[in-house]
Protein backbone atom coordinates (compact mmCIF):
# COMPACT_ATOMS: atom_id res chain seq x y z
CA UNK A 1 0.00 0.00 0.00
CA UNK A 2 1.73 3.18 -1.04
CA UNK A 3 1.75 6.73 0.99
CA UNK A 4 -1.21 8.38 -1.17
CA UNK A 5 -3.55 5.16 -0.06
CA UNK A 6 -2.91 5.68 3.51
CA UNK A 7 -3.03 9.59 3.63
CA UNK A 8 -6.62 8.90 1.80
CA UNK A 9 -7.28 6.35 4.50
CA UNK A 10 -6.52 8.84 7.81
CA UNK A 11 -7.93 11.52 5.62
CA UNK A 12 -10.84 9.47 5.47
CA UNK A 13 -11.20 8.68 8.90
CA UNK A 14 -10.31 12.03 10.12
CA UNK A 15 -13.86 13.25 8.84
CA UNK A 16 -15.54 10.64 11.03
CA UNK A 17 -17.53 12.44 13.60
CA UNK A 18 -15.52 10.32 17.07
CA UNK A 19 -16.94 12.78 19.31
CA UNK A 20 -18.68 10.69 22.39
CA UNK A 21 -22.32 12.23 20.94
CA UNK A 22 -20.84 10.76 17.37
CA UNK A 23 -20.40 7.48 18.50
CA UNK A 24 -23.58 7.19 20.28
CA UNK A 25 -25.74 8.29 17.35
CA UNK A 26 -23.41 6.23 14.47
CA UNK A 27 -23.84 2.47 17.22
CA UNK A 28 -25.91 -0.17 16.53
CA UNK A 29 -29.21 -0.18 18.51
CA UNK A 30 -28.13 -2.73 20.97
CA UNK A 31 -24.64 -1.04 21.19
CA UNK A 32 -26.70 2.33 22.25
CA UNK A 33 -29.15 0.23 24.72
CA UNK A 34 -25.75 -0.74 26.38
CA UNK A 35 -24.39 2.45 26.69
CA UNK A 36 -27.75 4.17 27.57
CA UNK A 37 -27.76 1.32 30.34
CA UNK A 38 -24.39 2.17 31.58
CA UNK A 39 -24.98 6.18 31.54
CA UNK A 40 -27.77 5.41 33.60
CA UNK A 41 -26.15 2.77 35.91
CA UNK A 42 -23.31 5.59 36.76
CA UNK A 43 -25.64 8.08 37.28
CA UNK A 44 -27.49 6.39 39.82
CA UNK A 45 -24.64 5.48 41.26
CA UNK A 46 -22.98 8.81 41.86
CA UNK A 47 -26.69 9.70 43.36
CA UNK A 48 -26.24 6.93 45.97
CA UNK A 49 -22.53 7.44 46.54
CA UNK A 50 -23.58 11.63 47.22
CA UNK A 51 -26.69 10.75 49.48
CA UNK A 52 -24.67 7.91 51.96
CA UNK A 53 -21.58 10.29 51.78
CA UNK A 54 -23.95 13.14 52.87
CA UNK A 55 -26.21 10.84 55.49
CA UNK A 56 -23.07 9.00 56.84
CA UNK A 57 -21.32 12.47 57.57
CA UNK A 58 -24.47 13.91 59.49
CA UNK A 59 -25.14 10.47 61.66
CA UNK A 60 -21.40 10.52 63.00
CA UNK A 61 -21.83 14.21 63.83
CA UNK A 62 -25.05 13.37 66.01
CA UNK A 63 -23.60 10.14 67.35
CA UNK A 64 -20.88 12.68 68.62
CA UNK A 65 -23.01 14.84 69.96
CA UNK A 66 -25.63 12.81 71.77
CA UNK A 67 -22.54 10.54 73.35
CA UNK A 68 -20.90 14.13 74.76
CA UNK A 69 -24.65 14.59 76.22
CA UNK A 70 -24.93 10.92 77.33
CA UNK A 71 -21.66 10.81 79.49
CA UNK A 72 -22.15 14.65 80.43
CA UNK A 73 -23.52 13.22 83.39
CA UNK A 74 -27.48 14.49 83.27
CA UNK A 75 -29.94 12.41 84.24
CA UNK A 76 -30.89 9.72 81.55
CA UNK A 77 -34.78 10.43 82.33
CA UNK A 78 -34.21 14.13 81.42
CA UNK A 79 -32.21 13.22 78.01
CA UNK A 80 -34.69 10.79 77.08
CA UNK A 81 -37.77 13.35 77.90
CA UNK A 82 -35.73 16.07 75.65
CA UNK A 83 -35.09 12.94 73.17
CA UNK A 84 -38.20 11.31 73.23
CA UNK A 85 -40.04 10.21 70.26
CA UNK A 86 -38.01 13.45 67.97
CA UNK A 87 -34.77 10.84 67.77
CA UNK A 88 -33.28 11.35 64.35
CA UNK A 89 -30.52 8.97 63.94
CA UNK A 90 -29.39 5.67 65.13
CA UNK A 91 -27.66 5.84 67.94
CA UNK A 92 -30.76 8.20 69.65
CA UNK A 93 -33.16 5.85 68.31
CA UNK A 94 -31.57 3.13 70.34
CA UNK A 95 -31.42 4.90 73.71
CA UNK A 96 -35.10 5.54 73.27
CA UNK A 97 -36.15 2.45 72.46
CA UNK A 98 -34.30 1.28 75.64
CA UNK A 99 -35.85 4.10 77.76
CA UNK A 100 -38.98 3.38 76.42
CA UNK A 101 -39.03 0.11 77.97
CA UNK A 102 -37.83 0.94 81.52
CA UNK A 103 -40.35 3.51 81.15
CA UNK A 104 -43.11 1.20 80.93
CA UNK A 105 -41.79 -1.23 82.98
CA UNK A 106 -41.11 1.75 86.09
CA UNK A 107 -44.36 2.92 85.85
CA UNK A 108 -46.07 0.09 86.74
CA UNK A 109 -43.63 -0.82 89.89
CA UNK A 110 -42.38 -3.88 87.96
CA UNK A 111 -38.73 -3.03 88.28
CA UNK A 112 -38.83 -3.17 91.72
CA UNK A 113 -39.79 -7.11 92.21
CA UNK A 114 -36.79 -9.26 92.11
CA UNK A 115 -38.47 -12.00 89.58
CA UNK A 116 -39.32 -9.83 87.47
CA UNK A 117 -35.58 -7.43 86.70
CA UNK A 118 -34.21 -10.09 84.66
CA UNK A 119 -36.82 -10.42 82.04
CA UNK A 120 -36.26 -6.35 82.29
CA UNK A 121 -33.05 -6.65 81.36
CA UNK A 122 -33.48 -9.16 78.90
CA UNK A 123 -36.24 -7.26 76.91
CA UNK A 124 -34.39 -4.13 77.34
CA UNK A 125 -31.39 -5.54 75.70
CA UNK A 126 -33.51 -7.47 72.74
CA UNK A 127 -35.03 -4.26 72.03
CA UNK A 128 -31.32 -2.87 71.54
CA UNK A 129 -30.47 -6.01 69.25
CA UNK A 130 -33.58 -5.32 66.94
CA UNK A 131 -32.94 -1.44 67.10
CA UNK A 132 -29.08 -2.16 65.61
CA UNK A 133 -30.45 -4.57 63.31
CA UNK A 134 -32.99 -1.75 61.90
CA UNK A 135 -31.19 1.25 61.77
CA UNK A 136 -27.65 -0.60 60.06
CA UNK A 137 -30.40 -2.43 57.39
CA UNK A 138 -31.39 1.44 56.52
CA UNK A 139 -27.90 2.64 56.38
CA UNK A 140 -26.73 -0.39 54.33
CA UNK A 141 -30.27 0.57 52.01
CA UNK A 142 -29.11 0.76 48.34
CA UNK A 143 -25.47 -0.74 48.80
CA UNK A 144 -26.41 -3.38 46.70
CA UNK A 145 -26.81 -1.36 43.67
CA UNK A 146 -23.38 -0.34 44.20
CA UNK A 147 -22.28 -3.70 44.51
CA UNK A 148 -24.29 -5.01 41.40
CA UNK A 149 -23.41 -2.01 39.56
CA UNK A 150 -19.38 -2.83 40.58
CA UNK A 151 -19.67 -6.26 39.30
CA UNK A 152 -21.97 -6.17 36.26
CA UNK A 153 -20.67 -3.17 34.70
CA UNK A 154 -17.34 -4.15 33.48
CA UNK A 155 -19.33 -7.20 31.44
CA UNK A 156 -22.07 -5.43 30.28
CA UNK A 157 -19.63 -2.78 28.73
CA UNK A 158 -17.50 -5.95 27.69
CA UNK A 159 -20.81 -6.92 25.85
CA UNK A 160 -21.25 -3.43 23.84
CA UNK A 161 -17.27 -4.06 22.65
CA UNK A 162 -17.62 -7.55 21.07
CA UNK A 163 -21.21 -6.22 19.56
CA UNK A 164 -19.04 -3.12 18.33
CA UNK A 165 -16.25 -5.31 16.93
CA UNK A 166 -18.83 -8.06 15.18
CA UNK A 167 -20.37 -4.63 13.22
CA UNK A 168 -16.62 -3.89 12.11
CA UNK A 169 -16.29 -7.46 10.77
CA UNK A 170 -19.11 -7.47 9.22
CA UNK A 171 -18.68 -3.87 7.85
CA UNK A 172 -15.47 -5.34 6.63
CA UNK A 173 -16.92 -8.18 4.81
CA UNK A 174 -19.83 -6.29 3.41
CA UNK A 175 -17.39 -3.81 1.53
CA UNK A 176 -14.51 -5.76 1.36
CA UNK A 177 -12.64 -2.63 2.19
CA UNK A 178 -10.28 -2.65 5.40
CA UNK A 179 -9.43 1.54 5.32
CA UNK A 180 -9.72 3.10 8.78
CA UNK A 181 -12.75 4.72 7.53
CA UNK A 182 -14.86 1.28 7.94
CA UNK A 183 -13.23 -0.31 10.50
CA UNK A 184 -12.38 3.08 12.83
CA UNK A 185 -16.28 3.55 13.64
CA UNK A 186 -17.16 0.22 14.72
CA UNK A 187 -13.74 -0.14 16.97
CA UNK A 188 -14.36 3.75 18.14
CA UNK A 189 -18.21 2.64 19.52
CA UNK A 190 -16.68 -0.89 21.09
CA UNK A 191 -13.98 1.33 22.95
CA UNK A 192 -16.61 3.68 23.93
CA UNK A 193 -18.92 1.34 25.60
CA UNK A 194 -15.96 -0.82 27.26
CA UNK A 195 -14.91 3.26 28.49
CA UNK A 196 -18.49 3.53 29.95
CA UNK A 197 -18.43 0.44 32.11
CA UNK A 198 -15.54 1.05 33.51
CA UNK A 199 -17.08 5.00 34.09
CA UNK A 200 -19.56 2.63 35.95
CA UNK A 201 -17.64 0.17 37.83
CA UNK A 202 -15.05 1.98 39.18
CA UNK A 203 -16.64 4.51 41.41
CA UNK A 204 -19.19 1.90 42.38
CA UNK A 205 -16.81 -0.65 43.71
CA UNK A 206 -14.69 1.69 45.36
CA UNK A 207 -17.61 3.52 47.20
CA UNK A 208 -19.52 -0.03 48.32
CA UNK A 209 -15.86 -0.81 50.03
CA UNK A 210 -16.17 2.75 51.77
CA UNK A 211 -19.53 2.68 53.28
CA UNK A 212 -19.46 -0.91 53.37
CA UNK A 213 -15.95 -0.52 56.28
CA UNK A 214 -17.68 2.60 57.44
CA UNK A 215 -20.88 1.11 58.30
CA UNK A 216 -19.17 -2.06 60.13
CA UNK A 217 -17.29 0.50 62.39
CA UNK A 218 -20.85 2.39 62.93
CA UNK A 219 -22.69 -0.93 63.85
CA UNK A 220 -19.61 -1.67 66.54
CA UNK A 221 -20.31 1.92 67.78
CA UNK A 222 -24.09 0.99 68.34
CA UNK A 223 -22.88 -2.02 69.58
CA UNK A 224 -20.49 -0.75 72.10
CA UNK A 225 -22.59 1.89 72.99
CA UNK A 226 -25.92 -0.88 73.63
CA UNK A 227 -23.88 -2.53 75.88
CA UNK A 228 -22.65 0.57 78.03
CA UNK A 229 -26.09 1.22 78.28
CA UNK A 230 -27.22 -2.15 79.10
CA UNK A 231 -24.39 -2.23 82.06
CA UNK A 232 -25.81 1.25 83.20
CA UNK A 233 -29.41 -0.40 83.00
CA UNK A 234 -28.48 -3.31 85.23
CA UNK A 235 -26.60 -1.16 88.19
CA UNK A 236 -29.37 0.66 88.52
CA UNK A 237 -31.54 -2.71 88.57
CA UNK A 238 -29.76 -4.01 91.41
CA UNK A 239 -30.25 -0.59 93.11
CA UNK A 240 -33.55 -1.30 92.97
CA UNK A 241 -35.19 0.98 90.27
CA UNK A 242 -34.31 4.22 88.31
CA UNK A 243 -32.50 7.76 88.99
Amino acid sequence: MNQDVIAQQFADAGSIDLSMWGLFLRADIVVQIVMVALLFASIWCWAIIFEKWIRYRRVMKQADEFERQFWSGGNLETLYDEIGADATHPMAVLFSGAMREWRRTAERGLAKRDNLRAGLQERISQVMRITIDREVDRLERYLGVLATVGSTAPFLGLFGTVWGIMNSFQSIAATNNTSLSVVAPGIAEALFATALGLVAAIPATVAYNKFASDISRYATRLEGFAGEFSAIMSRQLDEGGSD
